[in-house]
């Protein structure tokens, strides 16, 4: 695509960058066969292709209005898109860049700023979102329908993970709303990872990830939390831990982008660049290990969502239905398994009606063949899909701890 960037576009900081992903694309169409939003509206300019050429036209120096920023806002980021193209359009970066570059010039209403800060405040904030956390659940039953149905009712206690005692040793991220909203996953996760001899090591300092300022438009306060986990994380590894693995998916992707958002810091590239290299999804380490390990009597019949962080940003469909199955799961058929569900961080606080409409059509396919419960990878779509009340879901390794008990 040919591009002629105003004057005020190339003072970016990512100028370039943006203008040679614009290059990249051919305009082709595909990726709008594949985008949720699209499906949803028939917009063409609530799709990828129709996005890209909005912040094309914003970098070209056109007007922008608020209708630009509603088209980009309701893009969930699911990155389905790069999945399909074929010509590697690196969509997600492109958005980033248009996102913030929209709101310098745009602004918001002051309920969109005081919601937008109010998220970006509580969320990274392990401690006061539990607190609040506790006491919305207090006032639940006095809220209206759609605010209950994101506070749950009551929360499974989360088990003790092991000591440290193996030779191996990995780091794990504890993130910042799981150890409220699901305290069991890292716990399961380490207790499975010690069936497999190896031992996950507590990193004081650090939180979270960053992706909630970052995708935001909060880039610099995002990169600030990604620089924290890398000063927490270096002395374990520096001292041989071999991978600091993610159980949140979402939380997953970002991590991995540590090395190409801070290539051009002086001080954090190399660091940056190798916690991105040895960042790696819980489903990444069990693939690479003895299974029989774990393999046990119990079979379950169990659908799994696929979060779009895990099979689009980490291109890890396919991996942890694998290591179900081989555990001795019987997995669901589950139509358009490639779709998002709608959570995509704080999307479905940002646009409630559109995240309802795609949790809705989710589990409607994840439902289909009557499983006994929904598993999935990231917490986001768990809680997101849980919200509806209908079929239980938890995270996939909870189910491999627990049947590792009986």
């Amino acid at each position: 695509m040919q591009t002629n960037l105003s004057s005020e576009a190339k003072s970016l900081e990512r100028a370039s960058e943006a203008e040679d992903i614009l290059r990249s694309c051919v305009h082709c169409g595909f990726c709008n066969a594949t985008c949720p939003t699209y499906q949803l509206l028939g917009n063409e300019l609530d799709g990828p292709r129709g996005r890209i050429y909005l912040i094309k036209q914003v970098l070209e120096g056109h007007e922008v209005t608020e209708e630009t920023q509603t088209h980009l806002d309701r893009c969930l980021s699911c990155r389905n898109c790069e999945t399909t193209c074929p010509s590697g359009v690196r969509y997600h970066s492109l958005l980033d860049i248009g996102r913030a570059e929209v709101e310098r010039r745009v602004g918001r209403s002051l309920g969109a700023k005081a919601l937008r800060s109010g998220l970006r405040y509580v969320i990274p904030r392990k401690s006061i979102f539990a607190t609040l956390f506790k006491a919305g659940q207090l006032a639940r039953p006095f809220m209206p329908q759609k605010l209950k149905q994101k506070i749950p009712a009551a929360i499974a206690l989360g088990k003790e993970p092991p000591q440290p005692r193996h030779s191996r040793r990995v780091l794990m991220l504890e993130g910042c709303v799981q150890p409220t909203l699901s305290p069991n996953t890292n716990a399961s996760a380490a207790r499975v990872l010690d069936r497999l001899s190896i031992s996950v090591t507590p990193a004081q300092g650090a939180g979270c990830c960053g992706a909630t300022d970052y995708h935001l438009n909060a880039h610099e306060q995002g990169l600030t939390r990604a620089r924290r986990n890398i000063d927490a994380w270096w002395p374990a590894i520096e001292a041989g831990a071999e991978a600091v693995v993610i159980s949140a998916s979402g939380c997953g992707a970002f991590v991995k982008e540590y090395g190409h958002l801070l290539r051009h810091d002086k001080r954090y590239a190399a660091k940056a660049a190798r916690v991105s290299e040895i960042a790696q999804d819980l489903v990444e380490v069990l693939a690479r290990e003895p299974l029989e390990n774990l393999r046990e009597r119990q079979s379950k019949r169990v659908a799994f969502h696929c979060p779009c962080t895990l099979q689009h940003a980490q291109k890890l469909g396919g991996a942890v239905e694998e290591v179900l199955t081989g555990l001795g799961f019987e997995l669901t058929a589950v139509e358009n398994g490639h779709l998002c569900c709608g959570s995509a961080g704080t999307y479905s606080i940002t646009q409630p009606e559109l995240a309802m409409k795609l949790r809705d059509n989710k589990l409607d396919a994840l439902e289909a063949e009557d499983p006994s419960e929904i598993l999935t990878a990231n917490i986001g779509c768990q809680t997101h899909l849980a919200s509806a009340g209908r079929t239980p879901v938890r995270h996939w390794i909870e189910l491999v701890d627990e049947s590792l008990e009986k």
